[in-house]
């Protein structure tokens, strides 16, 4: 009798672990379940900011080509330069489109940029959908008149001279006729920001270049970043 009690009870003790057992076997199975779910939505993630990645790089290439299309040959003879990398026209040199320490555009550059911009404008315009942002910056290299020691001050001077510039030369670009179906468009996306000294060229030396840290960019910006940061946000 004792024996058929010990025979049931040692049953009961394995009944007991097997289902243990099951348990922790199909708990198992359910966290591997979720970790290959979250894996593949990484995954998933992931190749969608590639793609957007890839796309961002081509429309980059576009725009690049067809600004070089655009204003290659008139280049030197504004004096301005297409960089690649930020999609940015710069004319170089602002001091010759404005007086001294003043913001209002010269007669001569007055004629640049009414040629330049419907043009750009008409460049830009297929593009208009993957396009964030138009910013027309002001530059000026880190001195201010005569040289002073108060870098503050210089800095501050020079915020104010090349915000006043960029917004001049927007003002200008705006009111211009050929670019009055843009006026919309414009109005969203098109902004005038100055940036003082604070991006200045260097020489090869690494000496500042006085002449090309002067400038007025007219840089695109892509939305291909907000589409990014929108994707990591729905992944959270």
């Amino acid at each position: 009798m004792a024996g058929r009690l010990g025979l049931g009870a040692r049953g009961e003790d394995e009944a007991s672990w097997i289902s243990v057992s099951d348990l922790m076997a199909g708990l198992m199975m359910v966290f591997l379940c979720i970790a290959v779910a979250m894996m593949r939505s990484v995954m998933i993630e992931r190749e969608k900011i590639r793609t957007i990645a890839m796309s961002y790089k081509e429309n980059q290439l576009a725009i690049y080509e067809s600004l070089q299309r655009e204003f290659h040959d008139d280049l030197e003879r504004w004096g301005a330069v297409i960089d690649r990398d930020t999609l940015t026209v710069a004319f170089i040199n602002s001091d010759a489109m404005f007086d001294t320490g003043a913001a209002h555009l010269n007669l001569h550059y007055q004629v640049v940029f009414e040629e330049f911009f419907p043009r750009y404008m008409d460049v830009l315009a297929p593009y208009k959908a993957s396009i964030e942002a138009v910013r027309i910056e002001g530059h000026t290299s880190s001195g201010w008149g005569v040289i002073s020691s108060d870098a503050d001050a210089s800095y501050f001077n020079n915020l104010r001279l090349s915000q006043d510039r960029a917004r001049s030369v927007l003002r200008f670009v705006y009111t211009l006729d050929a670019v009055a179906a843009h006026h919309l468009w414009m109005m969203q996306n098109v902004a005038a920001v100055g940036y003082s000294s604070s991006r200045p060229i260097y020489n090869a030396d690494g000496s500042e270049n006085i002449d090309q840290s002067k400038r007025v960019a007219f840089r695109v910006i892509t939305n291909s970043e907000m589409k990014i940061h929108s994707i990591l946000e729905e992944s959270f």
